[in-house]
């Protein structure tokens, strides 16, 4: 029986003496709860651990709404080999996003057939909010529009892109693989 134990003691010793068994594997930055565009149980962000993270702030009248379709289509392309778009409206600019989460959902899946997963509008200042605050903190860069995009690698590593970088202009394209290479 002693010859069992030991193994296992000495086993035990050797998981609980290492001290990075013990950490979570979550970049920090992925460490919010939101809720989702429409009502339904809060989520989680540490879920998209070990995955590429493309976070973007959207609106519904902008200039730059035709983006939507651009991220539908970055998502498509990427989603199984481990990239999660996530759209967070916000009506910080130019008062682009004044409709309900409701209004918001139908709007992307009417227009855009967005099925990337959608946050609830912020109603914060964005970089009050405290994901956009931990972005912004990381990279030195706060939206100045909307569509600004923060791409989070798969070890919690953080780069920021304007609203003018397109999601599928090759400067987010090619950053986006090398992500998911690593």
């Amino acid at each position: 029986m002693l010859r069992l134990l030991f193994p296992a003691l000495l086993c035990f010793l050797f998981v609980a003496a290492d001290p990075a068994r013990g950490q979570s594997s979550t970049p920090e930055v992925l460490n919010h709860t939101m809720n989702p565009l429409l009502p339904g149980k809060a989520i989680a962000l540490s879920q998209y651990a070990g995955r590429v993270v493309l976070v973007v702030n959207v609106a519904s009248q902008c200039g730059f709404t035709p983006q939507y379709e651009g991220l539908e289509t970055l998502y498509k392309r990427y989603q199984a080999r481990g990239l999660v778009i996530l759209g967070i409206p916000a009506n910080d600019f130019g008062g682009q996003e004044k409709g309900s989460n409701k209004e918001i959902a139908e709007f992307c899946k009417a227009n855009f057939g967005v099925s990337f997963p959608m946050f609830e509008k912020i109603d914060v200042p964005i970089a009050k909010h405290p994901l956009f605050a931990a972005l912004i903190a990381r990279t030195g860069q706060a939206p100045q529009w909307n569509f600004h995009k923060y791409l989070i690698d798969r070890k919690g590593g953080v780069r920021a892109f304007s609203s003018t970088v397109e999601p599928l202009s090759a400067t987010l394209v090619s950053a986006v693989e090398g992500a998911i290479a690593k």
